[in-house]
C-alpha cells in the first residue's frame, strides 16, 4: 500500500490521536499542548498519512549544523510492520544528508535497537553511554 509523506507536522488533533496509541506519557508529564508546541519547535518533520490518517510520524531537533538528535519515531499499531516507519526515517535521514549534517543521534525505546541498526546507527559504548537527568 502507498502512503503519503508530508515534511511537516501533522495538525493538533492528528498528532494527538496517533501520540495517545504509543504509550508515552503515561504519567501525565505534559499536556497535549506541550507536547504540540514542541513538535512546532522542531527542525525538521516527517508525517506519514494513510489518506486523511496519519499513520507515521518523526522528527528532528537540531541546531543545523552538528548536534542532531531523531526522535518521536512513532508508527500507529495498526499499521506497523508496513514499512512506515523506515519511510519517516528515511525522509529524517535524507534531510539531514542534504543539509550535510554528520553525525545524527537518537534514543530509542527498549527494543527497538535492531529497526535503527538498519539504518547505519550503532550503540554507544558502554563507557560512554550518555547521561540525563529527570525533574520530576
Amino acid at each position: 500500500m502507498k502512503y503519503e509523506l508530508c515534511k511537516s507536522n501533522p495538525s493538533f488533533e492528528e498528532y494527538k490521536n496517533l501520540h495517545q496509541t504509543t504509550g508515552w506519557n503515561v504519567k501525565g508529564l505534559y499536556t497535549y499542548d506541550q507536547l504540540y508546541q514542541a513538535i512546532c519547535n522542531s527542525w525538521f518533520s516527517a508525517s506519514i498519512y494513510d489518506g486523511i490518517t496519519l499513520v507515521g510520524y518523526g522528527r528532528i531537533i537540531s541546531d543545523g549544523i552538528y548536534q542532531t538528535f531523531i526522535c518521536d519515531v512513532m508508527v500507529h499499531p495498526d499499521y506497523q510492520r508496513q514499512g512506515i516507519g523506515s519511510q519517516v526515517m528515511e525522509s529524517l535521514l535524507a534531510h539531514c544528508k542534504q543539509e550535510n549534517i554528520k553525525w545524527v543521534q537518537l534514543f530509542c525505546a527498549k527494543g527497538k535497537q535492531l529497526f535503527y541498526q538498519q539504518f547505519g546507527f550503532t550503540e554507544r559504548d558502554l563507557d560512554a553511554p550518555g547521561m540525563m537527568v529527570f525533574y520530576d
